[in-house]
C-alpha cells in the first residue's frame, strides 16, 4: 500500500518565494520526504518545473550534488534542468551526474569497464558505423550473395538493438517483428555473434553496449553494484514511460540501497514500443516498490477545458492505465470540432482553406499544426498547402515525395513513362542485389543509344553485359517493365511493381519496413485518382519543386513563418494554438495492424491522446467518409474507434456546406455514428468557410 507523507517546512536559507512558483501538486513533489516516488505527470502539467525544483530542494536541504543522479532522454534536457537549478540556487551544481542513460553509462564504463572486459579507452561507434561493421560480418560469413533475401545491415542492427534493449532473445524479436526472416534465424544469430566479436576485437562499443555492459557490471560484480548504489543517494528519471527493460533494470539496481528513486512520466504518453520502450516499467512501478508514494500532476496549463474533456474521455477507454484526470487552468474555449468530409480530397482542401482563414484572421503560421499517424497521410495536405501558397514545414523528416522509398517506387514508373530517364534507371538497377554503380552504368551504356531503351533491355546483348548470377533477376525486371509499359493508369502499375519487385527490397533493406509499406500503399491510393502516369508524375514533380518556394527547407526553416506538418510521434512535447488531426478512420488511425490486439490498440489510443493534448485552443478531428478506388469503385470508410467511442458532449459536428462551415451547438453528437455531411463545392470549385465561433 502506498505511503503518504506530511509536507515538511522549508529548510533554513530556502527562498520561500520559489515555492510560490508552484501549484499544490508540484509543491508536494518538490518537498516530498523521500523514498520511492512515482510522479504521474499529465500533458502540459509542468513536470519539468517540478523535477527541476525537486533537484534544487534536495541540494538546498543539504544533499551532496555529487551523489545525485539525473537521467533524461536527451543531454540537452539534462543540461537545461541543471542550468535552471544553478540559477535557482545561485551556486555551482556541476557535480550532479546528469545526462542520458547512454551518457552516464559511458562515464561509468570509463571508470569500471575493465571489470567487464572493456578497455577504458574504448571508442563509441554510431549507427552508421554499426551498420558498416555489420555489413563486414555479413560479407565475412558469405551471406550477402548466398542468401538473396538476407536482411540488410540496417535491419540486422535494428534486430540486435531491440533484442538488447528489451532483454529478449533474437529469436523472439525475429518472430514478433521480423517474421519474414524466421527461416534465416540461424544465419542472423551467426551474424550477430560475429558482430559482437568484431566489436570486442576492435575495442569499440555501440550505443546499446553502453547499457548492456553497464548492466553486466551491476549484475555480475556485486562490489561495483554496491559501491554505485551507495554513491547515488538520490536518483531521478525523466520520461520514465519511455524507458526500456534494460534501463528499468539499471535504475532498480542503482536504487537498491537508498531507495530514493523518483521517476516522472505519463503512462498516457507511452508511445514508443517500436523503439523497445516498455509500458510495464511505469505501469508496474508500484508493484516493484509497494511502499512508493504516488503523486499526480493533473493541472494542465496548455489546453482549454473543452480539449481536455475530450482527451480525458478518450484515454479513459484504456484498461491498462494509471488513473488521472487533467484539469484546465485556461478559461472556457470553443468545443473540439468533428469534421466529416466527403473524401480525402475534401479533407485536404478543408485544412488548406481553413488554415488560410485562420491566417487571414490573425493567426501566425507557427500557431497551427497538422498532426497525423503516418507520414503518407500528409500527401494531399502538402499539395493543397502548396497550391494555396501557405508555407509549411515537415517536422522531423523530409517531405513525403522526397523520401527514399517513395522516390524508389516512382523511379520504376518514370522508366515506363520515359525509358530514356538515366537517373531513374540508376536508381532502380541497384535494387538488384549485386548491381552497384559500376554495373548500373554498364547496363545504361548498353541501352541508352537505342530508340527504346526499355525494349532493348530484354535483348541478349544487354543481359549479357552482366555477370551470369545477375542475369535472370535483371531479365525478370526488364520483362516486367516492358509488360507494364502497355498500361497508362499509374495506380495499378505501382501496385504491380510493389508486389512483384519492390516489396521484397523494402523487407530486406529497411528496419521500419511496415511503416514504409504503408507509405507506399498510401501513395498508390493517391495515384488512383489519376488517369495517366504523365499527369501523376507531373503533379508529384511540380509539387516537390514548388515546395522550395512555398514550404520552408528543413535546415533553414524559420518556424515562426510555417505551418507545421508532423507525425504525432515527432510532435510529442510540443504545442500549438490550433491542431488538425486528419484521417480518423479505421485502418489509418488506428493503424490496420493494431486490430484485435488490445495492447497495440491501447498504444494507438495513447498516440491519439498525445495528438489531442498538443492543442491549446482549437482542435479539429477530420473523418473522410469515402475512398475512391479505380479497381474497387467507391469504398465507405469506417470512422475511427477513437471517434465512435467519444461521449457526445465532448465535441460538436462542423459541417462543410456550399455556403461555408456550420457548427451545430444545439445538436452535439448528431451524425457522430453516421458521420455524414452535406458537402457541396461552390461554383468555382473552392470551398468557402464562414466560421463564427
Amino acid at each position: 500500500m502506498a505511503r503518504t507523507f506530511a509536507l515538511e517546512g522549508p529548510p533554513a536559507g530556502w527562498r520561500r518565494d520559489l515555492l510560490a512558483d508552484l501549484n499544490e501538486e508540484q509543491r508536494a513533489v518538490v518537498t516530498a520526504k523521500g523514498g520511492p516516488m512515482l510522479v504521474v505527470a499529465g500533458a502540459g502539467s509542468g513536470k519539468t518545473r517540478a523535477l527541476t525544483y525537486r533537484l534544487a530542494w534536495l541540494v538546498e536541504r543539504g544533499a551532496d550534488p555529487g551523489r545525485i543522479l539525473l537521467m533524461t532522454f536527451t543531454n540537452r534536457a539534462a543540461q537545461d534542468m541543471l542550468r535552471r537549478v544553478g540559477a535557482l540556487l545561485h551556486q555551482d551544481i556541476r557535480r550532479i551526474w546528469g545526462g542520458t542513460f547512454h551518457h552516464i553509462g559511458n562515464r561509468l564504463l570509463r571508470l569500471y569497464g575493465t571489470r567487464v572486459g572493456v578497455d577504458p579507452a574504448f571508442t563509441i561507434i554510431d549507427r552508421e558505423d554499426s551498420s558498416s561493421l555489420m555489413r563486414s560480418c555479413v560479407m565475412d560469413l558469405g551471406l550477402s550473395h548466398e542468401k538473396r533475401n538476407f536482411p540488410n545491415k540496417n535491419v540486422l542492427v535494428a534486430i540486435s538493438s531491440l533484442a538488447r534493449n528489451t532483454m529478449s532473445s533474437v529469436e523472439n524479436i525475429v518472430d514478433d517483428r521480423y517474421s519474414d526472416f524466421t527461416d534465416k534465424l540461424p544465419d542472423i544469430q551467426r551474424t550477430l555473434e560475429a558482430y559482437t566479436e568484431k566489436k570486442r576485437e576492435s575495442q569499440v562499443l555501440d550505443f546499446d553496449d553502453l547499457l548492456g555492459k553497464w548492466l553486466e557490471l551491476l549484475e555480475d560484480h556485486s562490489d561495483v553494484r554496491n559501491m554505485l548504489a551507495d554513491r547515488f543517494e538520490n536518483i531521478m528519471v525523466d520520461e520514465y514511460q519511455d524507458t526500456t527493460a534494460i534501463q528499468g533494470r539499471i535504475v532498480d539496481c542503482l536504487g537498491a540501497k537508498h531507495r530514493n528513486i523518483c521517476v516522472v512520466g505519463d503512462d498516457a504518453q507511452a508511445i514508443y514500443s517500436f523503439r523497445g520502450a516498455t509500458f510495464a516499467n511505469i505501469l508496474h512501478f508500484q508493484d516493484r516498490y509497494p511502499d512508493a508514494v504516488l503523486y499526480k500532476l493533473e493541472t494542465n496549463y496548455r489546453s482549454t477545458p473543452e480539449i481536455l474533456g475530450l482527451a480525458n474521455d478518450s484515454i479513459g477507454h484504456n484498461r491498462h492505465r494509471l488513473e488521472k484526470h487533467l484539469r484546465a487552468v485556461k478559461e472556457v474555449g470553443i468545443m473540439p470540432a468533428l469534421v466529416p468530409c466527403e473524401d480525402h480530397n475534401q479533407q485536404a482542401r478543408f485544412i488548406a482553406e481553413y488554415v488560410r482563414y485562420l491566417l487571414d484572421h490573425g493567426k501566425k503560421p507557427s500557431d497551427i499544426a497538422v498532426l497525423y499517424r503516418s507520414h503518407w497521410h500528409s500527401m494531399e495536405i502538402q499539395l493543397e498547402l502548396q497550391r494555396a501558397t501557405i508555407p509549411f514545414q515537415v517536422r522531423g523528416g523530409v517531405r513525403f515525395f522526397e523520401q527514399a522509398h517513395v522516390k524508389d517506387l516512382l523511379a520504376y514508373l518514370r522508366i515506363i513513362h520515359n525509358p530514356h530517364d538515366e537517373t531513374a534507371w540508376n536508381r532502380v538497377l541497384p535494387h538488384i542485389q549485386g548491381i552497384g554503380e559500376r554495373l548500373s552504368q554498364r547496363v545504361w551504356n548498353a541501352i541508352c543509344y537505342h530508340d527504346n531503351p526499355l525494349k532493348s533491355a530484354v535483348r541478349d546483348e544487354t543481359v549479357n553485359v552482366l555477370p551470369k548470377r545477375l542475369r535472370a533477376d535483371f531479365l525478370a525486371l526488364a520483362k516486367l517493365l516492358n509488360k507494364l509499359a502497355g498500361m497508362t493508369v499509374p495506380g495499378p502499375i505501382l501496385a504491380k511493381i510493389l508486389k512483384e519487385r519492390y516489396d521484397n527490397y523494402v523487407t530486406v533493406t529497411f528496419e521500419n519496413a511496415r511503416q514504409r509499406r504503408d507509405d507506399l500503399r498510401g501513395m498508390i491510393e493517391f495515384a488512383e485518382d489519376y488517369d495517366t502516369s504523365e499527369t501523376f508524375l507531373g503533379d508529384v514533380t511540380l509539387a516537390t519543386e514548388f515546395a522550395g518556394e512555398t514550404a520552408l527547407g528543413e535546415e533553414n526553416a524559420d518556424a515562426d513563418h510555417a505551418v507545421i506538418l508532423s507525425t504525432v510521434h515527432q510532435a510529442k512535447g510540443l504545442e500549438w494554438s490550433v491542431v488538425f488531426i486528419p484521417w480518423l478512420v479505421e485502418g489509418r488511425f488506428p493503424v490496420e495492424w493494431s486490430k484485435n490486439e488490445v495492447d497495440e490498440e491501447e498504444e494507438e489510443r495513447r498516440i491519439f491522446h498525445v495528438a489531442v493534448t498538443r492543442g491549446e485552443k482549437e482542435l479539429y478531428l477530420l473523418v473522410p467518409r469515402l475512398a475512391h478506388r479505380r479497381n474497387k469503385g467507391i469504398i465507405r470508410l469506417e470512422p475511427s474507434v477513437f471517434v465512435r467511442e467519444l461521449s457526445e458532449h465532448v465535441y460538436e459536428p462542423l459541417l462543410i456546406e456550399s455556403g461555408g462551415v456550420r457548427r451545430h451547438r444545439d445538436s452535439r453528437g448528431r451524425g457522430r455514428k453516421e458521420s455524414g455531411c452535406s458537402c457541396e463545392d461552390s461554383a468555382d470549385g473552392e470551398l468557402v468557410y464562414d466560421y463564427d465561433a
